[in-house]
């Protein structure tokens, strides 16, 4: 995703329309900056260096190298399933983004120790990106001579780019993640306005035509990623680059993204979730309503006929699912404000959540298993109601800690409740109810977007 700083050649022309940008990069005649960039004969050099590893990859190629190269990464990639690589990444925590991007992609493709390769690609990344006419640099040398054996593969064109895709994960996907921390609108709007793809550069090997002006062979072409993105359709992340040599791994370096962001507890969850201005009253309501609503549907739940349902953003539900969601999120996040007023860190995300369907979820929901519902998230609603009552009215909005507000916590859990239960209406089985909306949708003017395109009706934090 990140592209070369590449030292220009004689002409460096740049283009800032969406439209003369993806015609660049889907011209055959401006191919990625080689190599080796730099005048006079390429050097000589021997396997497990930076230089290398550069001229190894399907990065700096094109033509058929780049073909045979690409397929070895796209080979890789079909092992890294993305709900796997988002439950992982949202475990534990790891201040330096770019060790716990990389640990998890070495760990789901099997390598030895995940740990060390994380930090021998750290420590390639930067002379990976940025060419120098020596070629030289003996630390980052080193960590590719490490690297090229831990890959567990004798092939090293294999190995050259197995390191590639995590090299050029390593500080991109780490970009996604800061860029959205800074964002109010999370993922989806660093993709749309702040793109951690600032620039890309394309070479002339021959000389072409671009958004009407001659192209010289030998020039170099500056892409203004930035500007392009301000007039791209919507859903279209230029970040990822563009056919017919897009990113691959768009839907990996998202889901890594989404659970270092969505599924942490330390807690670093972007994105604003409503926050009406409810009275205190009605913020101390707002669990118990949520909760009632549950279990006026989990009443038709005992007819369930065994079929789970995938809702309208593609996660599977089911009767057990939906109560230990709303049970284990309304926990989670008490403890969150628990911690907080006490001054304390907040607990490590470790939740599977939504990302996974366990054999309990699918088993059939018995009338006891309501009354057990009950009794239990009853009881959970009132300790929320209890616990916003209790609260200071000044720390609703100027809340300890880092995070969210205490009063945007309790219009997430509330919402996120009538998310988990409406996912079920009209399941099979059960007779069809109307959906009921929360407190803050009918209080709230704009509905908070969700993070990504395909997911459209997401809680804000589903995952938690």
């Amino acid at each position: 995703m990140s592209e070369t700083p590449v030292v220009s050649g004689p002409v460096t022309m740049t283009f800032s329309r969406y439209d003369d940008v993806t015609a660049a990069l889907a011209d055959p005649a401006l191919v990625p900056p080689p190599a080796d960039p730099f005048p006079g004969p390429p050097p000589r050099v021997g396997s497990g260096t930076v230089a290398w590893l550069r001229s190894s990859v399907a990065r700096f190629s094109s033509g058929e190298p780049h073909a045979r190269r690409r397929a070895l990464v796209l080979a890789d990639l079909e092992r890294l399933d993305p709900a796997r690589l988002r439950v992982a990444a949202a475990g534990g925590f790891e201040p330096d983004v770019r060790l716990r991007v990389v640990r998890v992609l070495a760990a789901e493709l099997g390598l030895a120790d995940p740990e060390a390769v994380a930090r021998d690609v750290a420590a390639v990344s930067e002379a990976y990106f940025a060419a120098t006419p020596d070629g030289s640099d003996p630390a980052a040398d080193a960590a590719v001579a490490r690297l090229l054996p831990a890959m567990g593969d004798p092939d090293e064109e294999t190995a050259a780019n197995r390191i590639g895709l995590l090299v050029q994960a390593c500080d991109a996907t780490a970009a996604l993640v800061e860029g959205a921390r800074r964002n109010g609108d999370g993922l989806r709007g660093v993709l749309r306005a702040d793109p951690p793809v600032r620039t890309m550069r394309r070479f002339a090997a021959r000389a072409t035509e671009l958004g009407g002006v001659t192209v010289p062979a030998g020039t170099v072409v500056l892409l203004d990623i930035v500007a392009a993105q301000a007039g791209a359709p919507a859903g279209v992340a230029l970040t990822f680059g563009a056919p017919p040599r897009g990113c691959p791994g768009r839907s990996q370096a998202l889901a890594v993204a989404e659970g270092v962001l969505y599924g942490a507890s330390d807690p670093a969850d972007t994105g604003n979730p409503p926050a009406p201005d409810l009275g205190k009253a009605e913020l101390v309501a707002l669990v118990p309503e949520m909760v009632d609503h549950v279990l006026a549907l989990a009443a038709a739940w005992t007819a369930w006929g065994g079929r789970p349902v995938v809702n309208v953003d593609g996660r599977t539900y089911a009767p057990h699912k939906v109560v230990r969601r709303i049970a284990d999120h309304l926990l989670d996040h008490l403890a969150e404000v628990e911690a907080r007023l006490a001054g304390e860190p907040t607990e490590p995300d470790h939740w599977h959540a939504s990302a996974t369907t366990t054999p309990a979820d699918l088993a059939p929901f018995t009338t006891a298993d309501l009354d057990e519902a009950r009794s239990r998230l009853t009881r959970l609603a009132g300790i929320w109601s209890r616990r916003v009552a209790a609260l200071p009215d000044d720390r609703l909005d100027d809340s300890p800690g880092t995070g969210w507000s205490f009063r945007q916590i309790v219009c997430h859990v509330s919402e996120a409740g009538y998310y988990y239960a409406n996912s079920l209406e009209g399941m099979a089985g059960c007779p069809a109810q109307g959906r009921t909306e929360s407190r803050t949708e009918s209080r709230t003017e704009d509905r908070p977007e969700s993070r990504t395109e395909d997911r459209p009706n997401e809680p804000e934090e589903t995952d938690r």
